[in-house]
C-alpha cells in the first residue's frame, strides 16, 4: 500500500508570507507620565496598532490631549484629525486640522506638527498661525515654530506679519516670544 500527499502551491506561500499584525482598539482613554509624574491625557475614538519592525500606532479618526501642570491642572489642549506615534523615537506626528491652546487662551493653527514627549516641545517645519491672547496679535509664521507644551517659550521661524487688532499687519522677520 502507498500513501501520498499533495500540497496546494498557492496556500504554502499563503503560509510563507508575513502578516500583517494589526491591533485595533476603540474608545481610546490613554494616561501619559514622565518621570512618574502624569503629564498628558490622551482620548481617540480609533487606534490602530501596527507591529513591524518598529512598532507605531496611529489614531486615524482624530485624537485629543489633555497637556497637565504639577498640581495636575490642564494647562493645554491639542486636537487633530490624524496622529502617528512612533514609539522606538517617542515623537508622536500630527497631521490635518491641529489646534493647540491653552489657559492663557494662546490658540496655535497649523497643518503638521510633530510632538517631542521626551522633551516636551511641539515644532514644525510648515506655516502656523499663532492667537495670542496678551499681548492680543496674531503671528504668522510661514517657516515653523518651536515650543514647549505649554506655550509658555515659543519660538517663531519667518514670521510675516503680527496682527494686533488695533493697527494693521506689521512685518517683522523674526520672532521669539
Amino acid at each position: 500500500m502507498m500513501a501520498s500527499c499533495e500540497n496546494d502551491i498557492k496556500r504554502v506561500k499563503e503560509l510563507q508570507e508575513k502578516k500583517l499584525g494589526v491591533d485595533q482598539g476603540t474608545k481610546i482613554e490613554s494616561f501619559l507620565s514622565h518621570a512618574g509624574k502624569m503629564r498628558a491625557k490622551l482620548t481617540a475614538p480609533l487606534m490602530l496598532r501596527y507591529q513591524f519592525d518598529s512598532a507605531k500606532i496611529e489614531f486615524p479618526k482624530t485624537l485629543h490631549v489633555d497637556f497637565y501642570d504639577s498640581t495636575l491642572q490642564v494647562e493645554s489642549q491639542l486636537f487633530a484629525k490624524y496622529g502617528r506615534y512612533l514609539e522606538n523615537s517617542n515623537k508622536i506626528f500630527l497631521r490635518d486640522s491641529v489646534i493647540i491652546f491653552n489657559i492663557r487662551k494662546d490658540t496655535l493653527w497649523c497643518n503638521e506638527l510633530y510632538w517631542d514627549q521626551d522633551k516636551e516641545q511641539f515644532y514644525t517645519d510648515k506655516p502656523v498661525v499663532m492667537r495670542q491672547h496678551d499681548p492680543q496679535q496674531k503671528i504668522f509664521a510661514k517657516d515653523g515654530m518651536l515650543s514647549d507644551q505649554n506655550f509658555k517659550n515659543v519660538t517663531f521661524k519667518s514670521v510675516g506679519k503680527i496682527y494686533n487688532g488695533f493697527e494693521s499687519f506689521i512685518n517683522v522677520k523674526d520672532s521669539s516670544y
